[in-house]
Order: C-alpha cells, then sequence, then structure tokens
C-alpha cells in the first residue's frame, strides 16, 4: 500500500510539471548579438591628422560585419556628449550583408540616433570637398548636451566604399561648412591592403586637395585653420 500510494505521488507531481499553464513558465529571452564585431587590436587603415586637436581624446575603431564581413574604419576626436567640438568620420566598405547603401539622409540619421537627432527644416547644398561633393543634413541633438551638429556622407560604387560622420559643437551656431570641408582635407590614406581601387581613390582625393582654401600645393601638410578645432572659442 505504502509503495501505491509513493507512485501515485510521483505521477502526480510529473503531471504537475508536464501539464502546467503556459502563463506559469519562465520564458527564456533570447541573447542579443550584435551584427558586428569589434576588433581588440585595430590596426589603422586610416589617418586623420588635426594638430589643433593634438590635445584633445582621439580613438579609432574597427568593426566587422558577423555575416557579410563588411568593414567599418571609426576615427574620432573630441568627447562625445560634451559642449566641445566633436568628430567622428566613419570609413564603411560593405561586403556581401549590403546590396546598395542607404539614403543619404537616412545613414546620417541612423549613425546619430544615440544623439537623438532633430533635424533642421532646411536642405542643405552639398559640400564640395577633396573627395567630391558630400550630402549634408544639419541637425540638433536631444539627447544629452544639445549641440549644432553637421552630419556628411559620399557613397562610392566603384571602389564600393561610404564616408559618412558629423561635426557638432555647443552653442548656438551651427559648425561652418568650410570648417567641415577643411577638417576632412586632413583624412587620408594610412594602409589599402588588397584593395588598390581604395589607393587610387585616395591617390585622386588628394589631387583635388584645396589645403582649407589656399590651394598651394606647395603647402604641406594644410596649414592651420583658425576655425577648424576651437570653432566654438568665439
Amino acid at each position: 500500500m505504502l509503495a501505491y500510494m509513493g507512485g501515485i505521488a510521483v505521477l502526480s507531481t510529473m503531471a504537475t510539471h508536464v501539464f502546467q499553464s503556459p502563463s506559469a513558465m519562465r520564458p527564456v529571452a533570447p541573447a542579443y548579438q550584435s551584427e558586428w564585431i569589434e576588433i581588440e587590436r585595430p590596426f589603422p587603415a586610416f589617418a586623420l591628422s588635426i594638430p589643433e586637436a593634438a590635445d584633445v581624446p582621439a580613438s579609432y575603431a574597427i568593426r566587422r560585419h558577423a555575416s557579410g564581413g563588411g568593414r567599418k574604419d571609426i576615427i574620432a576626436l573630441g568627447e562625445p556628449d560634451t559642449v566641445t567640438t566633436y568628430l567622428q568620420v566613419e570609413i564603411y566598405r560593405p561586403g556581401s550583408e549590403t546590396r546598395l547603401l542607404a539614403a543619404p539622409t537616412l545613414v546620417i540619421l541612423e549613425d546619430a540616433a544615440a544623439f537623438g537627432p532633430v533635424v533642421a527644416p532646411r536642405a542643405d547644398e552639398p559640400l564640395p570637398s577633396k573627395f567630391g561633393p558630400l550630402s549634408i543634413v544639419a541637425f540638433e541633438t536631444s539627447k544629452g548636451i544639445v549641440r549644432n551638429c553637421l552630419g556628411f556622407v559620399r557613397a562610392y560604387d566603384d571602389p564600393r566604399m561610404q564616408l559618412s560622420g558629423w561635426f557638432c559643437q555647443g552653442g548656438a551656431e551651427f559648425i561652418e561648412r568650410g570648417t567641415l570641408a577643411c577638417a576632412l582635407d586632413r583624412l587620408a590614406l594610412l594602409a589599402a591592403g588588397s584593395e588598390p581601387k581604395i589607393g587610387a581613390l585616395f591617390a585622386q582625393a588628394e589631387l583635388n586637395r584645396n589645403f582649407c582654401g589656399q590651394r598651394n600645393p606647395l603647402l604641406a601638410p594644410t596649414p592651420k585653420h583658425r576655425a577648424l578645432w576651437k570653432a566654438a572659442a568665439r
């Protein structure tokens, strides 16, 4: 009799676990895995030399797409959440993860999503630069410290590459367009690796370099621009 009653108790317990209500079961949250993998020890392929910003924080990051193999080189100068000037430049070389690069405005707003960008109600004309005309979007940040920013993007079909980023500062004035063009005048290629077309693109860009408006190829490196980094000083 004891064995019989013990068997019934065991079967009852098992039935309770098997047929319990799904709402009583704890759902297992799937682990989030980013599409991009951060390279621990990045070997820089590009350089952004701005002597006026020699004393500000600088960082260089490389991210690889987990499945497509695309690569993003991200250069940042300054603090991202202060009233001081902040510049970020991203060179994206897509792999098989992207068939077509997104529209310019969408690229800028998605990349700056952490800032809560609020687009100014106006259309900006393309900005001439050594990399060709850049699509420009002026926006104001709504998260953290309020700053005015000028986002930019330029996409190439051959080689497949996208140049994008933003230039921000605190205060009521927007970044001057010429200041941004002068900053990008300092972007240079260090190593093309196995991509000779990237090397040819940057070589052509150097021929288009206007040396921050001075247009003198004998002046190298580019002379200092009084409003390049300390644009908010005035």
